[in-house]
């Protein structure tokens, strides 16, 4: 954690979600071209962006730089005035983890952990047994953990087969209802599930991120 973290953290830093982007540069490898040329982009608090375009053309390159997998480049095209700044701070001057933290994602292929549903739905142990049933209660996984041996306990793996394709990303669902964040990105979230559950967790974010930021790509 960097000096001045905590100190935001206890300010509430990030509340609001307000993102500016200036004059972005990035490529992947330094003898590639440019992927993101000189972005620029003001998205305000409790704005919903969708992010479309052909394969390659930088969608989920944007959530890269938003999460610092990859950093601006200042020394090629981009200058001191290349920044990413989420409400009016620097993403480049606060520790991954506290930025991290206040992103939350919902990707395309949901993510299951080998470890049991409790640490899949609260992978650091920050909540109660009571919340995490609540929240398993509102994205309708509820009855299907009660009826497992161990319920909470149970043991799962990412070919585990006691989720469906469209309950594992119920799965990430729950995850970010959990520890709502102001910034929600959805990564062709609902490409590989049916109707249904398709307009239950558009619906479902619809309630639980009505004054975040979101990007959909």
């Amino acid at each position: 954690e960097l000096s001045g973290d905590k100190a935001k953290r206890q300010q509430g830093w990030p509340n609001q979600g307000k993102i500016d982007v200036n004059q972005v540069y990035m490529k992947y490898r330094p003898d590639n071209d440019f992927v993101l040329k000189g972005l620029d982009l003001q998205v305000k608090a409790g704005e919903k962006i969708g992010c479309v375009g052909r394969t390659g053309a930088g969608k989920s390159t944007i959530v890269q730089m938003l999460y610092r997998m990859r950093e601006i480049d200042r020394k090629e095209k981009g200058s001191k005035q290349s920044f990413i700044n989420l409400d009016d701070v620097s993403t480049q001057s606060v520790g991954l983890n506290l930025l991290r933290g206040n992103i939350s994602m919902i990707p395309q292929t949901p993510y299951i952990f080998s470890e049991t549903v409790r640490k899949n739905i609260d992978p650091l142990g920050q909540h109660t047994d009571e919340e995490i049933w609540r929240v398993l209660e509102d994205v309708r996984l509820k009855e299907h953990i009660e009826r497992q041996s161990d319920a909470l306990d149970t043991k799962i793996n990412g070919g585990s087969s006691i989720f469906s394709v469209g309950q594992k990303q119920l799965v990430c669902l729950a995850r970010v209802v959990l520890k709502p964040a102001p910034v929600l990105i959805m990564d062709e979230a609902t490409a590989n599930m049916d109707h249904e559950t398709d307009n239950f967790l558009q619906e479902k974010i619809d309630q639980r991120f009505e004054k975040s930021t979101r990007f959909t790509i």
